[in-house]
């Protein structure tokens, strides 16, 4: 029996929620992200259609769309939201997975048993545009991989049905950029050779392309098929990020302590971001001399920056360090996590800052984790620790 996999979308969330509270951005070009020196977070399809996308340096949007409406975004909302979103599908999807903070698949094999499985996908997403008063585009398909290929092509708010015939007829015309995780390099690799459409890239042997993009080149050709046996994997507290240190000697050291905190979110949080996540809550963790142990954890807007997160921890340690007894443990926990990109989630840093982030990030993916930090996190990097 062939799986039914159903991707839905957010159709430009963030101004999405701005237009939900804002009847007066309706219909108009709208940027969501910084001052001047910031970049673009979100925009709608008024202000694509000027030339406007994400990660844009904003001085460079508001030249190509001078009448947009700027606003500055709210992330706390917009984490909100997404989790309302998560809620009403958990609710009545038998394997809902959270893929982004705009996005999810569902598994809703055998569903077509008892009620049509396009019919149940329809009414649910209509329940839940209608709860929420935001925008959903969606595809139903027997993959993830044709799915959310599918979903791209529905926008906005436009919906479609793929079955396993239809597959090929559907993908071969495609531009091979539709092909999720096809980056830029291998993009302009395959361009350079005539390969643009997904027919050509499917009819290749699948041994040439390992031969010219390595072990990735198999997952490539199969997804050009519309092959794709991956899970929908539940989302919930799975997915998280942690790390501990054991002193050598008990310590009541403060500014030693803030210091070791502040290192090892740096670590956790260049973690995120190289592997593509975003978190939710963070947890910090203190074990006394005396083995007592005591965690406490925060929700936050999703991030995966160091400095609110930094912030965000040292501020648990202190409501947690109350004792001023010795520690022989710290820890930091990161949780609820989804997928997604920091440049796009920092609607208070300037453009400068999110450079910053980033050449940091790649001297430590050349050179190791240890490479660069930041001055307040001396104290992990120099130092060994039993973790």
């Amino acid at each position: 029996m062939d799986r039914a996999i159903v991707h839905m979308d957010l159709d430009t969330f963030f101004v999405s929620c701005e237009r939900r509270d804002n009847d007066t951005l309706k219909g108009i070009p709208v940027i969501i992200g910084g001052g001047d020196r910031g970049v673009v977070a979100s925009c709608s399809y008024e202000a694509r259609y000027f030339g406007v996308h994400s990660a844009m340096p904003m001085k460079l949007a508001l030249r190509l769309c001078p009448d947009a409406r700027v606003i500055r975004g709210d992330m706390e909302k917009y984490s909100e939201l997404s989790r309302e979103v998560t809620q009403l599908l958990e609710e009545k999807a038998p394997v809902v997975e959270k893929a982004s903070i705009d996005e999810h698949y569902l598994d809703i094999s055998g569903i077509d048993r008892f009620f049509g499985a396009y019919k149940w996908t329809q009414e649910l997403m209509d329940s839940v545009s209608k709860k929420t008063r935001l925008p959903i585009s969606y595809a139903l398909s027997v993959n993830k991989t044709v799915a959310k290929i599918g979903t791209g092509e529905a926008k906005p708010a436009g919906k479609i049905q793929i079955p396993q015939e239809q597959i090929k007829p559907f993908l071969n015309p495609l531009s091979i950029k539709k092909i999720p995780m096809l980056g830029d390099v291998t993009f302009r690799l395959l361009s350079r050779i005539g390969i643009r459409h997904i027919h050509t890239l499917a009819d290749m042997p699948v041994e040439v392309l390992q031969q010219m993009i390595g072990k990735n080149g198999t997952e490539l050709w199969k997804k050009a098929n519309g092959i794709d046996n991956s899970p929908v994997e539940p989302y919930g507290e799975r997915k998280s990020l942690s790390t501990e240190n054991t002193f050598g000697n008990d310590t009541i050291d403060l500014r030693m302590l803030r210091s070791v905190i502040s290192g090892m979110v740096e670590k956790l949080a260049y973690q995120l971001r190289r592997e593509g996540w975003l978190t939710s809550t963070v947890t910090v963790k203190i074990r006394y001399a005396n083995f007592d142990t005591e965690t406490r954890q925060i929700r936050v807007p999703y991030t995966s920056a160091d400095h609110p997160l930094t912030q965000c921890a040292l501020d648990l340690f202190e409501k947690l360090y109350s004792r001023r007894m010795r520690l022989r443990l710290v820890g930091v926990r990161f949780s609820g996590l989804v997928r997604g990109n920091l440049q796009i989630r920092l609607f208070e840093d300037t453009e400068e800052m999110i450079s910053l982030y980033q050449a940091m990030d790649r001297i430590k993916n050349r050179f190791g984790t240890s490479a660069v930090g930041r001055a307040e996190g001396f104290h992990f990097h120099s130092r060994e620790y039993v973790s």
